[in-house]
């Protein structure tokens, strides 16, 4: 039930608006490491600054050798935070926070047909952004005099390992609370298992084709390495976290991209295969990092070549830890609340298999969810779009449960 106070909060909500900022978003190509990664920032401080908050818009220190940095996997001459504050100089009751990088590909013209919105970054994620400018624009509208302040985090690199996440929590912005605007298809996911990206170097001994016997393929060679992951696979979902227990792998693991040979009739003396690595919830990094060394330095020891001449693994690109929301913390059952008042159906409550800035924040100790409108599966996909009417909606929930959690 909602009172006088979140009734006129909910009557505020300029839902034309809302459809022409997400339209204006979806327009800057801010793909990650490009100057408009730049550009949507000081897009969102102008926003943010015209609603009356007090924004905090700087010039990012990218602090690689930081033993904390998530990594990044493009390169950044320039990068921007952006965090604008509603209500004062206390501790934020909730931070609303959105990603606004996108990843390469798609289109960015942001055709409307049938109530939903098409191209790069409509579901991943700047139809949440659009939505959390929304609430806190109605919040304004209606005068409502908070008792704790609200923030908002926009941040850059989320695509990539996190930079912009990782910066502002340097910074020193935080809350007692925060909601991710990701793409949840309707549910509520207090739960993210994480992700790194590996490479294998596969060593081999060319010759000449005709000639094989004489040489080792690389490429046979890594067939060996290929099997033990695919068992280690396996063995890393026999007993997943009960979050993740829907899905059918929740710790998945494959082979992304491969190279190897430099010649039709040569025997491949080297072989490069990089892929994705899923981190299990409650699973330390180095953890999941040891046991992929350990199966791989396994696979290397049972094999005559491989055991003198051992496949070597690195890590490269973002590191995305796991996150989860502390059991029993009020922040589900509250955020579950406005999904319902806000008119939308029951939300289910379950975990994701990919890395967000949830475990940045669960990290700062900030008990940390995810909620918004769009659907995952269409995330960097070629047809990404958002269901308008979602994007709506989840303003609506986000403006219930700002009021409710910042009074």
């Amino acid at each position: 039930m909602t009172g006088e106070i979140e009734r006129a909060v909910l009557d505020a909500i300029d839902d034309e608006r809302i459809v022409a900022e997400l339209r204006e978003l979806v327009r800057i190509p801010s793909v990650d490491g490009t100057a408009a990664e730049v550009d949507v920032q000081a897009w969102c401080a102008d926003r943010l600054k015209a609603l009356g908050l007090a924004v905090d818009h700087w010039r990012l220190e990218l602090a690689a050798d930081d033993p904390g940095f998530p990594g990044m996997e493009v390169e950044r001459d320039e990068a921007w935070g952006c965090v604008g504050v509603l209500g004062g100089d206390a501790t934020p009751g909730l931070i609303l926070n959105g990603h606004v990088d996108v990843v390469p590909g798609g289109t960015f013209d942001a055709r409307i047909e049938d109530g939903v919105m098409w191209g790069r970054g409509t579901c991943d994620m700047k139809g949440g952004v659009a939505a959390v400018l929304g609430a806190v624009a109605a919040i304004v509208a209606a005068g409502i005099r908070l008792r704790k302040p609200l923030a908002v985090h926009t941040v850059i690199g989320e695509e990539d390992g996190g930079a912009g996440a990782f910066a502002t929590l340097r910074r020193g912005h935080r809350g007692e609370a925060c909601l991710i605007a990701e793409p949840t298809a309707g549910t509520v996911i207090p739960a993210n298992a994480g992700s790194l990206t590996f490479r294998l170097e596969v060593p081999g001994l060319a010759t000449h084709g005709s000639t094989r016997s004489r040489g080792v393929s690389a490429i046979e060679k890594f067939t060996v390495i290929q099997t033990a992951l695919q068992e280690l696979e396996r063995e890393r979902n026999r007993d997943p976290h009960p979050l993740l227990a829907h899905l059918d792998l929740a710790n998945p693991l494959s082979v992304g991209t491969i190279a190897g040979g430099d010649w039709a009739s040569t025997v491949p003396d080297r072989l490069i295969a990089e892929g994705r690595y899923g981190v299990r919830l409650g699973e330390t990094v180095a953890d999941a990092r040891t046991a992929f060394e350990d199966a791989v330095a396994a696979a290397c020891a049972k094999d005559e070549w491989l055991s003198e001449h051992p496949v070597a693994v690195s890590w490269p690109g973002g590191e995305f830890a796991s996150g989860l929301l502390p059991e029993g913390d009020p922040l589900l059952t509250d955020t579950l609340q406005a999904v319902s008042d806000a008119g939308g159906a029951v939300a289910a409550v379950r975990g994701a298999p990919y890395g967000s800035d949830l475990r940045q924040y669960a990290a700062a100790g900030i008990p940390t969810l995810q909620y918004g409108p769009g659907d995952v599966r269409y995330a960097h996909a070629a047809d990404e779009h958002v269901v308008l009417a979602d994007v709506l909606h989840a303003a609506r929930v986000y403006a219930l449960l700002a009021v409710r959690r910042c009074g």
